[in-house]
């Protein structure tokens, strides 16, 4: 699971050359899509280490041109604690990302230690609620208040909202009424191989 393989590849610093493999590979399924009509945006968690990497912009920039992938199909992930741990430099490479037409996304957002003030200079498209406010409603009043706090919070602020770790269709419909409309979990879909997911895909034109 990756919450065994991933921490592992962090320290050992091996997260840099498969966090870049997983993004070329998903600049060249984007390409194809885009190809076949079938355009869709998809989206690479990108590690601290492999963010902060000095060649991280140039090496996006040069994947994008070797595979032909659209920028605005790709939206990056990353947490709240990599904007506050080296703030002035995440804010200029993300705006550089930006410009190319790349979406960004803070992912498990509610977790980490970002100052709401970030929010208004970052170049966010995206806010994801981390599944740990998600899995304990509708029963639990204070998830529930946080979960309406942030859609409240991202409306306002002109985000789009994604809920992970949707597993059951009580938690669907609780985020449905509260008028969140981009979901992630079980309850759609387990992980699968690639070329299986593509099959699963509506034709293009």
């Amino acid at each position: 699971m990756p919450s065994s393989f991933i921490p592992l590849a962090e320290e050992s610093g091996l997260i840099v050359p498969l966090g870049e493999w997983v993004l070329r590979e998903t600049c060249i399924l984007i390409a194809r899509l885009d190809a076949e009509g079938r355009g869709l945006r998809i989206a690479v968690n990108v590690s601290p280490r492999q963010f902060h990497q000095a060649d991280f912009v140039q090496r996006v920039r040069e994947i994008l041109a070797a595979t032909g992938a659209d920028p605005t199909y790709l939206t990056l992930e990353i947490t709240e604690n990599q904007l506050v741990e080296h703030a002035s430099e995440s804010v200029a490479r993300m705006t550089e990302l930006a410009a190319l037409g790349l979406r960004f996304a803070i992912d498990d957002f509610g977790t980490g230690y970002s100052s709401l003030a970030y929010l208004k200079r970052l170049p966010l498209s995206e806010l994801k609620i981390d599944k740990s406010f998600v899995q304990d409603i509708p029963h639990d009043p204070n998830d529930v208040a946080l979960v309406e706090t942030i859609l409240s919070m991202a409306r306002h602020l002109h985000f789009e909202v994604v809920a992970e770790g949707v597993e059951n269709e009580a938690q669907f419909a609780f985020l449905r009424r509260q008028g969140c409309e981009r979901f992630q979990g079980y309850h759609f879909q387990r992980p699968m191989e690639m070329r299986a997911w593509i099959e699963r895909l509506p034709p293009g034109r």
